[in-house]
Order: C-alpha cells, then structure tokens, then sequence
C-alpha cells in the first residue's frame, strides 16, 4: 500500500502492466517459433517467419519489461529511430548479398578457347635458325 492508500484507507489502483500475462504472451510467440522450426518450410519462409516472431518479442520486452510503454512519446520516437535505420541499411545490403549468393553457385558459361570446343589447335611454325 502506498502512503496515500494508507492514509485515505482504500487500496490503490494498480496501473502497471500484467506482467503474468506478458510473460504467456512470450511463452506463446516461442512456442510458435519452435513450431516454425519443426515443420517444413522453405528456408526463406522459415527464416522470414522466425525472425518477425523475435521482432514481436522484442518490442513486448521492450515496451514491457523496459518500460517504455508508459514514457512519453518523444521517448519512443527517439527508441523507434535505430529500428528504422538498422531496417534501411539491411535493404541496402540486400542488392549485394544476392549477387554474392549468385557467384557462390557455378554457372556455365560459355568456352572461348577453340582447344575446348573440339578443334584442332594449328600449332604456330618452327623458328627459323640463320
């Protein structure tokens, strides 16, 4: 009881997060994740999908846990700029990550030296020896 409810003698209302219900709320998002894991999705499903559950956790750990559900506004502004940023760069990563994973496979391409291709080389002529 806090110092007024002492005074006034009725119980203060609680306006805090149910922190028993977050943490069910996290229970589940792992249990889905795990989920996520065991059944055959393609990688980039999987992975996709695994890591928009862990951005869910995330901002309920941070709203929750770290409080920033009850600050101000310009507070969660100033939290919300980092998560932009770090998404625009990934998106600019993007383009050289592909051509990256491009390379890593072997591609044919086409045979340039006639040796190759099935024609007899012509040898150059023998120097002459004054």
């Amino acid at each position: 009881m806090t110092t007024q409810a002492a005074i006034s003698g009725h119980e203060a209302e609680h306006s805090g997060p149910n922190y028993i219900a977050v943490f069910i709320y996290l229970s589940v998002l792992t249990a889905i994740e795990l989920g996520v894991y065991a059944i055959g999705l393609p990688q980039v499903a999987k992975v996709g999908l695994l890591v928009a559950l862990a951005w869910a956790k995330a901002v309920l750990v941070a709203m929750y846990f770290m409080h920033l559900a009850m600050e101000r506004k310009a507070l969660a502004i100033i939290a919300i700029i980092p998560v932009i940023l770090v998404t625009f760069l990934c998106f600019m990563l993007l383009p050289d990550l592909t051509t990256r994973m491009w390379t890593r496979y072997d591609h044919p391409r086409p045979v340039t030296n006639p040796a190759e291709m099935g024609a007899n080389p012509v040898a150059p002529p023998p120097m002459q020896t004054p």
